[in-house]
């Protein structure tokens, strides 16, 4: 259960990073942002979710592969 409740929050702050302007962050802002990123990654992946994102995104690949783009 504290894995859900910190994917969520994690989740929201990463929303309201992503809505600020680009022009006013900075080089620290932007890799405070790609940590909490790779660490949401890190808590979806062993959930249902996160193997349902996983499946999807690699029947695209393959499917994309197969089309030969």
């Amino acid at each position: 259960m504290l894995s859900i409740n910190l994917t969520l929050l994690l989740a929201v702050i990463v929303i309201l990073r992503l809505r600020r302007r680009t022009e006013a962050r900075s080089r620290f802002d932007e890799k405070l942002t790609v940590v909490l990123v790779l660490a949401l990654g890190v808590l979806i992946a062993p959930t249902p979710l996160g193997q349902g994102i996983g499946e999807f995104l690699g029947q695209l690949v393959r499917g994309i592969s197969q089309s030969g783009l």
